[in-house]
């Protein structure tokens, strides 16, 4: 197997790296300068050139909340381009024997009933909040179902949860829990006795460390081979407010925290059945979430020195 995963050098793909490698997986990480998958000509060469057999497209155009409000349609047409170029190319050559799509949690209903099931993907309109990238995501499952159906491609598609853990992004449009780590270690510089975050602390998120969505996108590459999405989540519902409390009492923040009702919730509750993974995949999230949080915290103040 030679395997190709786009975005390889990012948050999931370090990941995905490391779970391909210890399987012994010869694999290829090209940065944009040497694979811009916007360009859709480079597809069909780097597949040739390199004798690449397997993909899991990984690279995205990602970000929280107040990124998403802000450039909404670059997040719609640079994660549709990429996916659409990619899936077409890879068909074209006729050498790829499986491509994994990794979808988002983005692309439910806003008011999917909670957990969500794969089977309800379709019955209704996303969270506004981030609704222009969960399309372009959900788009690439039609897309891998139809070239399955017209050329036979083996397309597989999975959603994973609101990913953390090391090497995520830190700064300016951020997802939330290292925007909050952020936030807090900058409160603590500057002596702050107050912590001010968005929202009201209601909504609830399904969190899954990016190592158990690492070993469950590798299983998918190895074993499945269903035209059906999966969902990946860790199976525990988390409001923000605890999520905050978590996080600043494993960082020692004793200052009070603010919630700006001003800014918005988005979708107010998210968690994923991932029975359907667990029974295809023989597969678990085996992180606690205190754990998870935990080790994220220690790569950050390790990174940040």
């Amino acid at each position: 197997m030679k395997l190709w995963i786009t975005g390889g050098t990012g948050f999931l793909g370090t990941a995905l790296t490391r779970a391909a490698r210890a399987r012994g997986i010869d694999v290829w990480n090209p940065n944009r300068d040497e694979c811009d998958l916007m360009e859709p000509t480079n597809i069909e060469w780097v597949i040739g050139k390199l004798k690449i057999t397997h993909i899991i497209h990984a690279a995205a155009m990602v970000g929280g909340i107040g990124a998403n409000r802000k450039r909404p349609a670059d997040f719609f047409y640079v994660n549709a381009q990429m996916g659409i170029n990619l899936l077409h190319g890879a068909a074209q050559t006729g050498v790829i024997r499986k491509l994994v799509t990794i979808g988002t949690v983005c692309s439910y209903p806003a008011e999917t009933p909670t957990p969500f099931n794969e089977d309800d993907l379709w019955n209704g309109y996303p969270e506004p909040t981030n609704a222009p990238y969960g399309l372009a995501k959900k788009m690439l499952l039609v897309m891998g179902q139809a070239y399955r159906q017209q050329y036979g491609f083996n397309s597989v598609y999975v959603m994973p949860t609101n990913l953390y853990g090391p090497n995520d992004h830190f700064g300016e449009g951020a997802h939330v829990i290292p925007n909050i780590i952020e936030k807090v270690a900058r409160a603590q510089a500057n002596g702050d006795d107050t912590l001010t975050l968005w929202g009201d602390g209601t909504p609830t998120r399904d969190f899954l460390y990016v190592d158990d969505a690492a070993e469950a996108i590798m299983r998918t590459l190895e074993t499945y081979d269903d035209p059906q999405p999966l969902n990946l989540g860790s199976g525990q519902e988390v409001s923000i407010k605890r999520l905050a409390d978590i996080i600043t009492d494993k960082m020692g923040y004793t200052g009070r925290v603010v919630w700006d009702t001003s800014y918005p919730n988005g979708q107010m509750r998210r968690q994923l059945d991932s029975t359907r993974a667990e029974n295809a995949l023989g597969w678990k999230a085996s992180t606690t979430f205190e754990d998870g949080i935990e080790r994220t915290i220690a790569w950050y103040r390790e990174s940040a020195r």
